[in-house]
């Protein structure tokens, strides 16, 4: 039975590597020490890694995409070093990450203890993604292994679209993580309501991550709220509401809970009602 951390991660300005990195090993220690064995951080988390770029860069859209780009690889080993040492899973979030026909996409990268390391690509992109930020959406859906079973993630946005956590599902995923950036209160909730509904429609966990505080100083992620949470199946066996854990509101916290992912199996199988199994059943009717 796992334990899962899923963060509200306050983003900072650093000014140095040395800073970034401290803070991640303590947020990852912190997360271990309390028995953690996989670790949730919200989308666009890396972004407070402008801040280590003169204002102009940091201040600049298109500017920050680019300085990105050279702190990339220490920030894929920094992580691969921190799951190996702490011998956890880490989904650290996501990075702008520039492809070699010139197109940015949100990489979602995926940590292992054995030292692995995947990602999955941000599949819808939000009107800012789109036409402001000029961030292109992945066609790729992918599933990570790991030793309590396969787990799925879903990008923010992502999750408010049922085909894709259906499909993860259907290939094996009784887990899916969904890192979220949201900068109202009601970008928070349709996130929030997007991780519900799929686990109520698919009988499995959804965990959500949320960027918190405020960044004037940044043009990309200059307001963030929301709450960190573990959602799960609304039948026997689980919580009444579907809520496992959830956070308080805008606070930097670790939200943890441990996982029965056998339930899940046992929940399709004998549930109150089939969402699971009866999911096809919808596409009958004319």
């Amino acid at each position: 039975m796992p334990k899962i951390a899923s963060a509200q991660y306050d983003i900072s300005f650093l000014e140095t590597w040395e800073n970034f990195a401290a803070k991640a090993r303590r947020w990852v220690k912190e997360a271990a020490d309390n028995k953690a064995d996989i670790l949730l951080f919200p989308e666009y988390a890396c972004m407070e890694l402008a801040s280590l770029f003169p204002k102009e860069v940091y201040s600049s859209l298109n500017g920050q995409l680019d300085a990105l780009q050279t702190l990339l690889p220490s920030y894929l080993g920094l992580f691969k070093t921190l799951a190996a040492e702490y011998r956890v899973y880490i989904q650290a979030g996501t990075y702008p990450v520039k492809h070699d026909n010139g197109e940015f996409r949100n990489h979602a990268y995926f940590f292992t203890p054995q030292g692995d390391m995947d990602y999955q690509e941000k599949l819808t992109m939000t009107r800012f993604e789109n036409e402001q930020w000029h961030i292109s959406r992945g066609l790729d859906i992918k599933l990570f292994d790991t030793v309590f079973g396969k787990v799925a993630i879903n990008i923010c946005y992502d999750s408010e679209f049922p085909h894709y956590a259906r499909q993860q599902t259907e290939r094996g995923a009784t887990l899916i993580l969904v890192p979220s950036c949201t900068d109202t209160e009601a970008g928070y909730y349709r996130v929030r309501i997007g991780c519900q509904a799929r686990a109520l429609e698919n009988q499995c966990y959804v965990v959500q991550a949320s960027l918190v505080g405020n960044a004037d100083w940044s043009e990309a992620v200059d307001v963030n709220c929301g709450a960190a949470a573990i959602y799960t199946p609304v039948d026997r066996g689980f919580p009444n509401n579907g809520i496992l854990a959830i956070g308080e509101y805008n606070q930097a916290q670790w939200v943890y809970a441990d996982l029965d992912l056998a339930a899940v199996a046992t929940v399709r199988q004998e549930g109150q009602v089939f969402n699971y199994r009866d999911w096809p059943k919808q596409f009958d009717c004319r």
